[in-house]
């Protein structure tokens, strides 16, 4: 247990002094297109119901999947091939299964511009791999089609070791199709329209806003940009078609300074994940949960050194911790201790609910 232990904190202390540094620069610029969108500029979700053909065997069971049957009888009428009530309640085809498609029409797509598609099966199919999946359209939110999609459906995970003994099977009821669908309809974009086009941060914050504003300011001339609100920025742009995109695209790459977020821990119970900004504290407290034990100290700590912080177990073991009253330390001694994801996320709300974690904490 001790040699344990003594590894696991080793490697959490070699962990800390790599992210030590990035906890302690500045925060550096980023381009105004990583911190936020132009309204209006967004991805269209599209989706399909098909048909794949060509399986080995690995299709869907049509006894159980009516739907499948239904699909095909209706394909099949409108290529003249018409087939009674009966003879569609017959069919046994193991290589056909029901797929639904989804895709992604990126902004400013057109007629003709090929898009890649996902194809996921919906009845009991085994495999969709060495499938081929039928003229299938795309339908937007609105009901209307803007794309067409067909193609060989590409399914990964199969693999197998070099001696052949060992053979790795993963997820194979979906596959994506590359450049498997093609836009028929465009969106109508609205970018060109009216002497202001707005930027939307991708969260709020005033201070962000204001330093974007000003970035643009210096660089396009006063009164170029305003802020709206904590996260909407409008920016005065070029009537001119060609000359807004320039100018949009100079906008785009301008460095700016984001102001540092709120603190904040992201808990993973699942994985046992903890994330942790560089504005994350805790004050004094004292938490005991089963056989852990953490006691945080920071009443009196010593001129020029941090506070103190101790976790023990009832067996004896203890981990002194002198780097500051932060969470960095508590959790890297949990850790060190053995402490399960559940231990640590159950601390962790006991410190938000008494007042001494200064964090936001998210549960994903």
């Amino acid at each position: 247990m001790k040699t344990n232990s003594g590894k696991v904190y080793r490697q959490a202390a070699i962990v800390a002094a790599c992210l030590l540094p990035l906890w302690s620069q500045t925060v550096l610029a980023e381009r105004i297109k990583d911190l936020a969108s132009i309204q209006g500029v967004r991805n269209n979700q599209l989706i399909g119901y098909g048909i794949v053909v060509g399986l080995d065997n690995t299709g869907d069971q049509t006894t159980q999947t009516p739907f499948t049957t239904q699909a095909i009888g209706n394909m099949l009428s409108q290529m003249g091939v018409n087939l009674t009530q009966e003879q569609g309640q017959k069919l046994q085809l193991k290589n056909v299964a029901a797929v639904m498609i989804t895709a992604s029409m990126p902004a400013f797509s057109k007629p003709g511009q090929p898009i890649d598609v996902t194809v996921s099966s919906m009845g009991n199919a085994k495999s969709l791999r060495g499938g081929t999946l039928l003229m299938t359209q795309l339908k937007g939110a609105d009901g209307q089609v803007y794309a067409i999609a067909q193609g060989n459906v590409l399914v990964g995970g199969v693999g197998a070791s070099s001696g052949g003994s060992k053979v790795t099977v993963n997820h194979l009821s979906a596959g994506r199709i590359p450049s498997g669908a093609t836009v028929e309809r465009a969106v109508p974009s609205g970018l060109g329209q009216g002497g202001f086009v707005y930027y939307e941060l991708s969260s709020t914050d005033f201070g962000t806003a204001q330093n974007v504003v000003d970035a643009i300011n210096k660089s396009m001339g006063p009164g170029t940009a305003q802020a709206v609100d904590g996260r909407r920025i409008a920016v005065r742009a070029p009537e001119d078609v060609d000359a807004r995109v320039s100018f949009l695209g100079r906008i785009d790459n301008l460095d700016v300074k984001p102001v540092v977020g709120l603190a904040k821990v992201i808990v993973n119970p699942r994985t046992g994940s903890v994330v942790m900004n560089q504005k994350v504290t805790l004050e004094t407290c004292a938490v005991a949960h089963g056989s852990l034990s953490v006691v945080v100290d920071a009443a009196q700590p010593q001129l020029g050194q941090g506070a103190d912080i101790q976790v023990k177990q009832d067996n004896g073991s203890l981990m002194n911790v002198k780097a500051g009253a932060n969470l960095a330390d508590v959790v890297k001694a949990l850790n060190a201790l053995g402490a399960n994801p559940l231990d640590l996320l159950a601390i962790l709300q006991a410190m938000k609910a008494a007042g001494a974690l200064r964090a936001d904490l998210e549960i994903i």
